[in-house]
């Protein structure tokens, strides 16, 4: 056996490990799973979770036509490759850390440019996440050079106990609300001694470890002592970061990796273990201990790699199951027995209208100063800055980055989402200007050097349009509905055309992952 058959063999028996443990929870309860996925379903599924970005025409092409029996594992691993990988889930961590120029964070352009690429980088290069978390908690230095830094920036409040409950929100997942008072100041100890200082450079800002220092009880007006949040009191030296210290213990904890892969599991099939993802808690115990203890038990044997978890949950057959139910798994919203539909995020939603008609978004942002410009063919996942939005992103849901909470993303759906799916110029402008959708190309005529317009068949117009919006072929009765529509409509072909675009463009099968 050759070393990738031997990866690919230790790969499925991993994913396995998974499905044994929902399946088993399911059976407990007496629910059945749902089918599998089609093919059509897992390619436009896995490129919207993993990359935020619909397949081409060509892609899909290519995927559907193949027999290969590995052709999904082999897709996902070459979705790792991709740039909008890292895009996607630079826009994912960006929206935790509360990355942004303007109030809460006030993080500046400059700073939100440097953290934005640190990050990017960090997901681009695969860097285990205790290094990544680590590198934010320990770091010291410009806020411009040192990006990690940043993340002592990016808060309401720069005091001990505001950065406490932002540390336990964002890599424990979990909501210091339900601590007294006693047990967060103990943690926020570990952060009473982050100095914070400006430099001649405008908007520049050192934050360093300042043993001047002294975090005090608001009460006693004593000394506050260090404790971690499983209670273990730490006594260090006076020259001693503390944050060091917090950090060892905290990626050394369980708490740490069962929030990274808790979070990873709600990120790709749109329910916690625990739910919510950021409400880790005694009251909220698991939806399955088992699962929750081996992904994370996973994590740490991987060496903290992120994406072995993605892997082996996208490779898996709970991921894979259909999203269409069955009478014995139409109430259940919390086991996995069905893949959970939701709708596309702000983000990915817009992009994926302009690849289909081949169109751009602008953005921009005059205040603060530097004034920020974005290149019109810059797709929206990769907005580094939560300030710069827009009337399509406010309206689907674009969090605005004031918490880092999993909530402030709001996808659910509205009327006013539909109206403007449904009929504003926005949508129509982009769905009219794009030629190749309506099957207009130019050709040279023959014996001719002048080009001239020429039409594709209307069967192939539909078919690209159904390859290019849903990802998949039409069947033979849509072809037909749609062929009957363009050629006894009292409209133009032309307007026929946009017509059934317009229409495919507001089916739920394409406005939600399913």
């Amino acid at each position: 056996m050759t070393a990738s058959l031997q990866v690919d063999a230790a790969q499925n028996k991993t994913s396995l490990k998974i499905d044994r443990m929902v399946f088993s929870k399911l059976d407990e309860l007496g629910i059945p799973p749902s089918d599998p996925c089609t093919d059509e379903i897992f390619l436009r599924r896995v490129y919207l979770d993993m990359i935020g970005t619909l397949p081409t025409r060509q892609e899909a092409k290519q995927f559907l036509s193949s027999n290969g029996i590995n052709k999904r594992s082999e897709l996902i691993e070459s979705l790792f490759e991709r740039p909008e990988f890292a895009d996607y889930w630079s826009l994912k961590w960006c929206d935790l850390l509360r990355v942004k120029a303007e109030f809460p964070s006030k993080l500046w352009p400059n700073a939100v440019q440097a953290y934005h690429r640190w990050v990017r980088t960090a997901i681009f290069n695969n860097m285990p996440c205790d290094d990544f978390a680590r590198a934010m908690l320990t770091s010291s230095g410009s806020n411009f050079r040192v990006a990690p830094v940043n993340f002592y920036r990016a808060m309401p409040k720069r005091e001990p106990k505001e950065i406490a409950r932002i540390i336990a929100l964002t890599f424990m997942g979990t909501r210091t609300d339900f601590w007294d008072e006693e047990q967060l100041l103990g943690m926020a100890a570990f952060f009473g001694q982050v100095g914070y200082k400006g430099t001649a450079e405008w908007k520049e800002e050192i934050i360093f470890f300042d043993p001047t220092l002294k975090f005090l009880h608001p009460e006693t007006k004593e000394a506050v002592k260090a404790k971690l949040p499983d209670g273990t009191v730490v006594e260090f030296a006076t020259n001693q970061d503390p944050r060091l210290v917090f950090s060892d213990w905290l990626v050394g904890s369980q708490i740490f990796s069962d929030n990274i892969v808790n979070r990873i599991w709600y990120w790709l099939l749109g329910r916690g273990i625990i739910h919510e993802a950021d409400n880790i808690q005694a009251g909220n115990p698991p939806q399955n201990q088992k699962l929750l203890n081996f992904l994370s038990q996973e994590l740490v044997r991987s060496g903290y790699d992120m994406r072995h978890i993605y892997r082996i949950i996208l490779n898996s057959k709970t991921y894979q199951l259909a999203s269409i139910h069955n009478e014995g798994n139409q109430a259940d919203e919390a086991n996995f027995s069905h893949y959970y539909p939701r709708r596309l995020g702000a983000e990915v939603l817009i992009d994926a209208i302009c690849q289909i008609t081949e169109t751009t978004e602008s953005y921009s942002s005059e205040i603060p100063e530097p004034f920020t410009f974005i290149p019109e063919n810059q797709r929206s996942i990769k907005l580094s800055d939560g300030s710069i939005t827009s009337p399509f992103l406010d309206l689907y849901g674009r969090p605005p980055r004031d918490t880092g909470y999993e909530s402030e993303r709001n996808n659910t759906p509205s009327p006013s989402q539909k109206l403007h799916l449904l009929n504003s110029t926005h949508i129509q402008k982009k769905i009219s200007s794009n030629k190749t959708l309506m099957g207009m190309y130019s050709r040279k005529a023959k014996g001719k050097k002048k080009t001239i317009v020429a039409w594709y068949p209307e069967e192939e117009v539909i078919e690209n349009m159904y390859l290019a919006i849903l990802s998949r072929y039409p069947s033979a009765k849509e072809t037909n509905q749609a062929l009957n529509y363009i050629r006894n409509s009292d409209l133009k072909k032309w307007d026929a055309k946009i017509d059934v675009a317009w229409a495919l463009l507001n089916t739920k099968e394409f406005i939600f992952k399913h």
